[in-house]
């Protein structure tokens, strides 16, 4: 999965959101296997990764708190 733009992220839906954060999570995972097991090709991609993953993490919590309240 290539890195995703904070625009590209604004407007998928909150199911779309989730369906990312879940892939991006597996592939987390894969990357630290490969960073255990010295098979890891690019580090960096790891800080990409984690970073989509906050950034995903951030809108959610944004988007939360603006459906909870019924006149907004």
């Amino acid at each position: 999965m290539a890195q995703i733009k904070q625009a590209d992220l604004k407007v998928q839906t909150d199911d779309q959101l989730a369906t990312a954060l879940q892939e991006l999570k597996r592939e987390q995972f894969n990357l630290r296997f490969q960073a255990a097991t010295g098979q890891l090709e690019k580090p960096g991609r790891i800080r990409e990764v984690r970073r989509t993953i906050a950034r995903i993490k951030t809108l959610q919590a944004g988007r939360k708190p603006a459906a909870a309240q019924p006149g907004a």
